[in-house]
């Protein structure tokens, strides 16, 4: 298991903006802050498969 570390930027329209930083480009967006964050773990848990798919580290 791997922890990563979420930055929620609060949008000022509504809603949460998530980022990985230590995963470039992995970004999703939630409603409030438990949807931004289950968002977050389905967006790394698709981003990990995609390295693996294409052999990456």
């Amino acid at each position: 298991m791997h922890i990563y570390k979420l930055r929620l930027h609060k949008e000022a329209q509504g809603g949460f903006t998530v980022s990985v930083p230590s995963l470039p480009g992995c970004i999703t967006y939630g409603e409030n802050v438990d949807e931004a964050i289950a968002m977050a773990k389905e967006a790394i848990e698709l981003y990990l498969e995609e390295l693996i798919d294409r052999g990456e580290a």
